[in-house]
């Protein structure tokens, strides 16, 4: 009983924040959530410590101190920003977001798709600007539907919410545990372009590979999709551009098969996802995507 009243007040609280962020100007949105970011700063010395440490470890010879604090300061504020700015966007028209959103492809990308013939796409995607606007490209594949996975919330009302929320794009959702053999066939039939978030810790699992000059544990999913289902993979990276502005770019697809049709490896397809993400450098100091 107790559960299921605190599944129903949670589920409440997020309704009545969302109301309130949908019901305001996306510029007010974007305030709420940098002021929510920085509060968050101060108060989650976990990780505060860690993206200090981070940044310190990654660019030894460019973070002193205090340019890794005010960076650290500043991404808190950009993810509240972007948090709260993807639950306003969710509910913009394409012509009311077309003002705040432009979208980068390459000229031999178009070519590219036709010759797949609406075989599905695997794109590996990051937690980088909005990241829920990748969903709002997929005019630019014509033929394709869009997909991703997730993993469903222990309470269901706000479960639901969340999913409510997130399929109004049009993107079809898969939860992870109970949906992977409707996953499996909506792949093997062609026309899905599927998105997996893959700059998470992958923990023991991962695959050892390079950023930074470090070895870190990198998702494999991207790639095991890809070879699985001869998925060319794609990744697109979203930046904030300006305040308000984001821009999603598209690189051009990269192969899961050599010209003599051998299957690549996971490590080598997941290096070449790693080493196509401009967003290596986002929030540094003195870039447009910090």
């Amino acid at each position: 009983m107790l559960s299921v009243i605190l599944d129903r007040t949670l589920a409440l609280l997020a309704r009545l924040l969302i109301a309130l962020l949908q019901g305001l100007p996306l510029a007010w949105v974007a305030r709420i959530g940098r002021t929510l970011g920085g509060l968050a700063y101060h108060l989650d010395a976990r990780h505060r410590k860690v993206a200090i440490r981070n940044l310190q470890l990654a660019l030894p010879g460019r973070m002193t101190p205090s340019t890794a604090r005010d960076c650290a300061r500043e991404n808190f504020r950009r993810i509240g920003e972007g948090f709260a700015c993807l639950v306003k966007t969710a509910t913009l028209s394409d012509a009311e977001l077309a003002p705040h959103l432009e979208v980068d492809l390459p000229p031999s990308l178009r070519p590219q798709l036709q010759a797949l013939k609406s075989r599905s796409i695997v794109a590996a995607i990051g937690h980088f600007g909005n990241f829920e606007l990748y969903a709002r490209v997929l005019h630019q594949f014509p033929g394709y539907t869009g997909a991703t996975t997730y993993r469903g919330l222990r309470q269901p009302s706000l479960n639901r919410l969340m999913q409510s929320l997130r399929e109004r794009s049009g993107c079809r959702f898969y939860e992870r545990r109970t949906d992977a053999g409707a996953l499996r066939a909506a792949l093997s039939n062609g026309g899905v372009l599927l998105g997996l978030l893959a700059d998470q810790h992958a923990g023991d699992r991962g695959l050892p590979l390079p950023l930074f000059g470090r070895i870190c544990s990198t998702s494999a999913a991207p790639a095991l999709f890809a070879l699985r289902y001869q998925a060319p993979l794609l990744v697109p990276i979203c930046y904030r551009v300006g305040p308000l502005r984001w821009r999603i770019e598209l690189g051009d697809l990269i192969p899961t098969h050599t010209p003599a049709g051998e299957p690549r490896t996971p490590e080598e397809l997941m290096a070449e996802v790693t080493r196509s993400r401009r967003w290596l450098l986002a929030g540094l100091p003195g870039t447009t995507a910090c």
